[in-house]
C-alpha cells in the first residue's frame, strides 16, 4: 500500500525527528524532556562494485534476520555508486575489461555456498540482451551519455570484451536494482566525499569523519568496502622521481593508467617502462589509438594480419619485466563437458588441518606443494578426459600413481613422462611462471623476434580448444584461491603467489595480444626482456634499462614509465582512512602489507589479535581479497560468499541492539527535516527504501554529479 513521503533526517544525523515538548504546567511542574528513539546505522565506506555486492546481500538477508525497524545505511564514496572510481563511465572508451561479458556477473547463482539465500540476476551479456530488446532500461546517467554507449550495450554479445563504460552502466543499474530491494525501513543516505577516520569504542558506536564535514556520522557498525587506492612511492620511487626533477625528465610512479597524465610523454622518443601487467596494456592503448593511430585487418584472427599505422604523436616504448614477457592471454573458448573435480588435494581437510597447526603456515613449505599438485590434478584430468588419444595409460591407474607421488619427486616425474607422451601436454609450473628464465639473446632484434613467436604461440593455444587442460588449470587456479581466503595471511610474503595467478588467469584479452604484435611490428613498441633493471646516469642525466636476457646492452631514454598498481600497505596508502585505521591498532601482514580480517566474516583484525566488534573490511587490500573483481557465473563465487557472512554478522548485530533513546543536546544534535526533492513528486509515495542525497531524498539516485579528483574509497 502507498504511504506518504516522510521528512528525512539530515545525513549527519541518526535520529528521527524530535517530538515537540510540551509547555510548563500551569502548576509549575515542567513535564519530563522527551529524548528521540535511536535509528540503527550502518556505514559504507565504498561505493562500487563491492559496496554494491554488500548490499546486495544485506537486501537478501534482511527479511529473514532484522525485524523491520528502520535502519539508516551510509553509503560514503565520491564517485559515482555502483561503478566507483575505476569502472565509473568518465574514462576513455578505448579502455576495456580483460573478461568477456558472458564470464560477469554480480549475482549469485547455485553454484556459490552461502547461509543467506540466493537471489539470481543477468549476468553481463544477459543484461545487454535485456536492454536490446526493451525489457531493463537503462539508468538515467547512462540514457543521457553520448549515443555510443547505447550502440556498444545492444552490440554486446557473451564473447565479447566489453568497454570500461559498459560496465559502468551495468554496474549503476546493478546498484539501483540493489537499492530498490532494501528493506522498506531502510534509508539509504549517500555521501558524495571521502571518509577520513573513524574512532569510538571497541564496544559502542563508532564515528566516521568526513572530509566535508565538521560532525561525524554516527554508526552502530562500519563496513569498508575500499578498492584499489592510491599509494605514496617508496624510497626507491622517491630517488627516481628526485633524480627526474633535478635533470628535467619524466618519471611517472606506481598510477593507475587511467587516471596519469600521459601528456608530457613526448612524440617520437624512447621511454621506458617496467611492467608487463595490465596496466601496461592501457598504456599501450592510450599512447597509440588514444594519440589517434588506427589498426587496419582485423584483431580477432591471427597476428599477422593486423597492422598499425601510426599517427606519428606516438612515443617508443621500451617495455620489460621480471618475466619480460606479457601476462598470458584470456581463452578463447569455453570447457565443453566435465569439469574437473575440485577441490582434490587442497580443499577444505587440508585447510582444516593447517588452521589447527600452533603458527601459522609458511607458503612454500606447506602450500606451494598442495597448490602444485592441485593445478596438476586439474590438467591431467582434463587430459585423460577429454583427449584420451594423446595419453598412454587408463586414467583409474593414473590418478592412483599421481596422489601417491609427491609434489615434484622423480616418481611424479617419471609418471608423467610414461603417461604424456608429448611435452606440450605436460603442465610445467616452474617454465609456465618464467619462460625467459636463463635464455640469453646475441642482440635486442633477435629478442623482438624470438617475444614476437613466442607471443605467436600464446594466442594460437589458447584460442585452440585441443589445448581444453589450459582451461581446467584456470578452474583449478580459482578453486586453490577459493580454498586459501580461509587462511587469510598466507604466508606469501612477497606476493609471489598472488602475481603468478594474474599473470596466469587474468591477463589481457588476446585482440589486445595481437595489438601489441601489429605495434612490435611497427616499431612503436620494442621489448626490453627478463629482470629489467633500471639505474641513473647523473652525469649524462639519463635513464638507463638492462636485462638479464641481453647481456651487455642497454637502452637509454629521458622518460620512465612504472606500469603497475601502487603499493596497497597502509604504511604506504594515501587514503587517510586506512593510514588512520593502520596507527590506531589495526593488524597488518608483514609482506604484502594486508590488512588483516576474519576470514570468516571480515572483521578488522587488531594487532592484540582480537576481531573488532563493530569494523568490518571486504576488498583487495585485505587479507581476505578475491581472485579478480568480478566473478564468473556458475563458478562458486568466493567474493559472494565473503559479501554474505558480512551482511549477515552485521543484520544479527543491529538487530540485536537494545532500545534505545538519545538526548537533545545542542542543535547540532538536532535532526533536520530536509525538504523533498521534485523527484518525491513522482517515486517519494511507493513502498519500499528512501535515498537520501544531500540535496534531499530520492527514491532511487545515482546521479549526484561529477565526482572530485584525488583518491577514492572506490571498488575495482
Amino acid at each position: 500500500m502507498p504511504v506518504p513521503p516522510v521528512p528525512s533526517e539530515s545525513p549527519a544525523s541518526s535520529v528521527p525527528p524530535v517530538p515537540p515538548v510540551p509547555p510548563a504546567s500551569t502548576d509549575g511542574v515542567r513535564p519530563p524532556v522527551v529524548t528521540p528513539v535511536v535509528t540503527p546505522s550502518l556505514v559504507v565506506i565504498g561505493a562500487g562494485p563491492r559496496g554494491t555486492g554488500f548490499l546486495e546481500r544485506l537486501a537478501a538477508n534482511a527479511p529473514s534476520l532484522y525485524d523491520g525497524r528502520p535502519l539508516d545505511i551510509h553509503l560514503v564514496d565520491p564517485y559515482p555508486p555502483g561503478a566507483g572510481r575505476i569502472w565509473r563511465r568518465d574514462q576513455s572508451p578505448l579502455l576495456w575489461m580483460n573478461s568477456m561479458a558472458e564470464d560477469v556477473t554480480m549475482y549469485t547463482d547455485e553454484s556459490v555456498v552461502l547461509e543467506g539465500p540466493v537471489r539470481p540476476g543477468p549476468a553481463l551479456h544477459e543484461w545487454a540482451r535485456e536492454v536490446r530488446e526493451g525489457r531493463i532500461s537503462l539508468p538515467a546517467e547512462s540514457e543521457r551519455a553520448e549515443p555510443g554507449l547505447r550502440a556498444a550495450i545492444t552490440a554486446l554479445t557473451g564473447q565479447t570484451f566489453p568497454s570500461r563504460q559498459v560496465q559502468s552502466a551495468y554496474l549503476s543499474w546493478v546498484y539501483e536494482q540493489t537499492v530498490a530491494a532494501l528493506p522498506p525501513g531502510a534509508t539509504l543516505h549517500l555521501h558524495r566525499t571521502h571518509a577520513l577516520r573513524i574512532s569510538g569504542p571497541r564496544g559502542g558506536r563508532q564515528r566516521v569523519w568526513l572530509e566535508d564535514r565538521a560532525e561525524p556520522l554516527l554508526a552502530d557498525l562500519v563496513v569498508l568496502t575500499l578498492g584499489h587506492l592510491d599509494g605514496e612511492p617508496d624510497a626507491r620511487q622517491r630517488e627516481l622521481g628526485d633524480f627526474a626533477r633535478r635533470h628535467h625528465l619524466i618519471h611517472l610512479p606506481p598510477d593507475f593508467t587511467a587516471d596519469s597524465d600521459l601528456s608530457a610523454l613526448p612524440a617520437g622518443e624512447p621511454v621506458l617502462v617496467r611492467g608487463f601487467g595490465l596496466a601496461f596494456v592501457d598504456l599501450m592503448v592510450l599512447l597509440t589509438e588514444g594519440r589517434g593511430g588506427r589498426y587496419s585487418g582485423s584483431a580477432d584472427h591471427d597476428g599477422g594480419a593486423l597492422t598499425y599505422h601510426p599517427s606519428g604523436r606516438e612515443p617508443v616504448l621500451y617495455v620489460g619485466s621480471r618475466r619480460g614477457v606479457p601476462y598470458h592471454s584470456k581463452i578463447g573458448y569455453g570447457l565443453d563437458g566435465e569439469r574437473p573435480p575440485l577441490p582434490r588435494f587442497l580443499g577444505p581437510a587440508q585447510i582444516d588441518e593447517l588452521l589447527s597447526r600452533p603458527g601459522p603456515p609458511d607458503f612454500e613449505r606447506d602450500l606451494r606443494p598442495l597448490v602444485d599438485k592441485e593445478l596438476g590434478f586439474a590438467h591431467y584430468h582434463r587430459l585423460f578426459s577429454a583427449h584420451p588419444e594423446r595419453t598412454r595409460v587408463g586414467w583409474t591407474d593414473f590418478e592412483e600413481k599421481y596422489a601417491a607421488a609427491d609434489p615434484g619427486s622423480p616418481e611424479l616425474d617419471a609418471l608423467v613422462t610414461t603417461a604424456v607422451p608429448d611435452p606440450a601436454d605436460r603442465i610445467d609450473l616452474a617454465a609456465l611462471d618464467r619462460p625467459l628464465d636463463g635464455v640469453r639473446f646475441p642482440s635486442y632484434d633477435a629478442l623482438q623476434d624470438a617475444l614476437r613467436a613466442y607471443i605467436a604461440a600464446d594466442l594460437v593455444r589458447r584460442h585452440d580448444p585441443s589445448h581444453s587442460a589450459d582451461l581446467a588449470v584456470f578452474y583449478g587456479l580459482l578453486s586453490v584461491y577459493g580454498q586459501l581466503m580461509r587462511l587469510g595471511d598466507l604466508g606469501d610474503m612477497d606476493d609471489r603467489w598472488h602475481g603468478f595467478f594474474s599473470y596466469l588467469a587474468s591477463g589481457p584479452p588476446g585482440p589486445r595480444l595481437r595489438q601489441l604484435l601489429a605495434l612490435s611490428r611497427a616499431g612503436v613498441v620494442r621489448f626490453l626482456g627478463p629482470d629489467m633493471t633500471v639505474e641513473t646516469d647523473e652525469r649524462q642525466g639519463v635513464f638507463r634499462a638492462r636485462s638479464a636476457g641481453v647481456p651487455g646492452e642497454y637502452v637509454e631514454a629521458r622518460a620512465l614509465v612504472e606500469a603497475r598498481l601502487p603499493d596497497p600497505s597502509p604504511e604506504r596508502t594515501r587514503s587517510p582512512l586506512l593510514r588512520a585505521l593502520y596507527e590506531e591498532g589495526a593488524a597488518v601482514t608483514a609482506g604484502a602489507g594486508l590488512v588483516k580480517v576474519d576470514p570468516d566474516d571480515g572483521r578488522l583484525v587488531e594487532r592484540d589479535g582480537r576481531p573488532h566488534p563493530r569494523r568490518f573490511a571486504l576488498g583487495p587490500y585485505t587479507t581476505a581479497r578475491s581472485s579478480g573483481a568480478f566473478t564468473r557465473p556458475r563458478t562458486g563465487g568466493p567474493a559472494f560468499r565473503q559479501n554474505d557472512a558480512t551482511a549477515r554478522a552485521a543484520l544479527v548485530l543491529l538487530g540485536e541492539l537494545p532500545f534505545r533513546t538519545g538526548p537533545v543536546s545542542s542543535s547540532a544534535d538536532r535532526p533536520r527535516a530536509v525538504p523533498p526533492s521534485p523527484d518525491d513528486s513522482r517515486s517519494g509515495s511507493t513502498d519500499g527504501p528512501r535515498v537520501v542525497s544531500p540535496d534531499g531524498p530520492r527514491a532511487v539516485s545515482s546521479t549526484a554529479g561529477r565526482a572530485p579528483s584525488g583518491p577514492s574509497e572506490a571498488e575495482r
